[in-house]
């Protein structure tokens, strides 16, 4: 009875130490995800602002011409390091090609939103994406999206309504361009949930540059813009543009892998606070009562709405 007893005693404590082990492991996750969430919101807030830069003396598309090809250069070489072919039969199933003309649509009128409004404004209008995400995925997946979820939704859009403020003086018809690109995003972010599980996350970044070369062709083409030759000041902007933007990428991808997509999903809102830094520091821009009060609507609305989806999803 003794060695029995004995026995309990070390199988609880074996018990007690890897219950422990796994929750200081879960944290530990957690905390690495929600590191590598903030560099990738930092880093995409800096490729905003390198584009922003570049805007001022290249054309839009010809901007989105030289980032594409940048950003799918650099995959494509992740790609072949990884001994992975550069075409799998995945990539034109209809999800991705729904996907390509999500992202030409988000690509293209984000970078003009940016070229002609303030980036604070674009990056605040920006984040009302996961909102859309979510009502989307009800509507055309069929989640499960109950009163309270939809109820955030309608009040993080009021948000983008409070910004943006139709009907004043103060409205601007380029605001709708950056609620089109963020339509946009949330859409691609929508076919790639229904995108083949078998591409991976270099083939996805791959494809997804190479739709920003065709944005860029099909803007060049409409407004009939001449290729300019880029000066050392645009050239270093647009390079650094397309490093910010496949190490925002590469840290987003790693962000989600890492931790609990709960509680590392919560971080995408540090990019509103490093976009509005950006442009208040480096562009002079001002921040308006409405900012704030549409940031802060679509900021609550978005954490409730993540934090709901956990609790629906949590057993009881």
């Amino acid at each position: 009875m003794i060695g029995q007893a004995i026995a309990n005693i070390k199988a609880s404590t074996s018990i007690g130490i890897f219950v422990t082990t796994n929750i200081v492991s879960d944290d530990r996750a957690n905390l690495f995800g929600s590191i590598w969430m903030i560099a990738s919101m930092a880093t995409f807030a800096i490729e905003d602002a390198f584009v922003k830069a570049a805007t001022e003396t290249l054309p839009v598309g010809q901007i989105l011409i030289i980032f594409g090809f940048g950003g799918a250069l650099v995959f494509a070489c992740i790609t072949l390091l990884n001994k992975e072919p550069l075409f799998v039969r995945g990539v034109v199933s209809r999800p991705m090609r729904i996907r390509v003309g999500f992202e030409i649509i988000g690509r293209l009128f984000y970078v003009l939103a940016i070229s002609l409004i303030p980036l604070s404004a674009a990056t605040v209008i920006l984040q009302a994406t996961p909102l859309v995400v979510v009502a989307g995925a009800a509507l055309v997946f069929g989640e499960k999206v109950g009163w309270r979820r939809w109820t955030a939704i309608f009040v993080g859009l009021v948000g983008v309504v409070v910004i943006i403020q139709p009907g004043t003086d103060s409205f601007s018809m380029l605001s709708i361009l950056a609620i089109i690109g963020m339509i946009g995003f949330a859409g691609r972010d929508l076919a790639s949930r229904a995108a083949p599980a078998s591409l991976s996350t270099s083939i996805l970044g791959l494809y997804g540059f190479l739709s920003v070369i065709v944005a860029g062709a099909l803007f060049s083409i409409w407004q009939g813009e001449a290729f300019a030759q880029p000066g050392i000041d645009v050239s270093f902007y647009l390079l650094g543009a397309v490093v910010a933007g496949v190490a925002a990428y590469s840290c987003l991808m790693k962000a989600m892998r890492t931790g609990e997509v709960s509680a590392v999903t919560p971080f995408r809102y540090t990019r509103l606070l490093f976009g509005i830094a950006f442009g208040v520091v480096l562009f002079g821009e001002k921040l308006s009562f409405e900012m704030i009060a549409g940031s802060c609507l679509i900021v609550v609305s978005g954490l409730f709405i993540l934090w709901r989806g956990k609790q629906v999803s949590t057993p009881r």
